[in-house]
């Protein structure tokens, strides 16, 4: 499992601006990976200051197109397909806090850390039919606020970071939180091929905030 984990580590960062990209689309969708992102700007921001700025830029593109994605996906399934996925009363809890505050709702779902539910905040506000490009511009501001203070804590203790990521405790845990994200994107997955289908649209929309 080390020797798999070095290797996911090094295709990571050898994808160079492609990597947060890449992980950004993914880390909006379907699957579960919490700090996946977060883990891979500071990792390569401690290695190289320089690409600072452009690893942040990348990272906050693959989230919004990951994030549009995942709007296209509520937005078809409609409220009724969202509720069966997050639960009923999940779900009228979240539809509530939109109604009063879609836009701040938003912005604490993606600066805030797991357990947050940020996939379902996103697919709620999307199947109550928030718009679409407020709901894009926050994300982007949002998440470009949680990289650029990650990137540049990265560069402040860089030295300490990697001397941290090389050690053998920090790597088990890494394979341990791997794990975790296969074993919790296949139950998300499940979850949502078995439960999500196409619903009514929501009579009522969220007021903007």
């Amino acid at each position: 499992m080390s020797t798999f984990f070095r290797h996911l580590l090094s295709f990571l960062i050898h994808l160079g601006y492609f990597g947060p990209f890449l992980l950004g689309i993914v880390d909006a969708s379907f699957l579960f990976l919490p700090f996946g992102n977060d883990l891979l700007i500071v990792g390569m921001v401690a290695r190289n200051h320089k690409g600072y700025l452009l690893y942040v830029a990348a990272a906050v593109c693959g989230c919004v197109i990951g994030v549009f994605l995942l709007d296209l996906v509520a937005r078809k399934l409609g409220e009724e397909g969202v509720r069966k996925m997050a639960g009923k009363a999940r779900f009228e809890k979240l539809k509530r806090k939109i109604s009063e505050k879609g836009g701040r709702t938003l912005i604490v779902a993606c600066l805030a850390p797991p357990p947050f539910p940020f996939t379902m905040v996103i697919a709620a506000n999307s199947a109550l039919d928030y718009p679409r490009k407020r709901l894009l511009a926050i994300v982007a501001a949002s998440r470009a606020v949680r990289f650029l203070i990650l990137g540049a804590l990265a560069i402040e203790f860089g030295p300490s970071i990697l001397r941290i990521a090389k050690s053998d405790p920090f790597k088990w845990a890494m394979i341990v939180f791997i794990c975790l994200c296969i074993v919790g994107s296949a139950l998300s997955i499940v979850k949502w091929l078995r439960h999500g289908r196409p619903g009514k649209p929501s009579a009522r929309k969220p007021q903007p905030a």
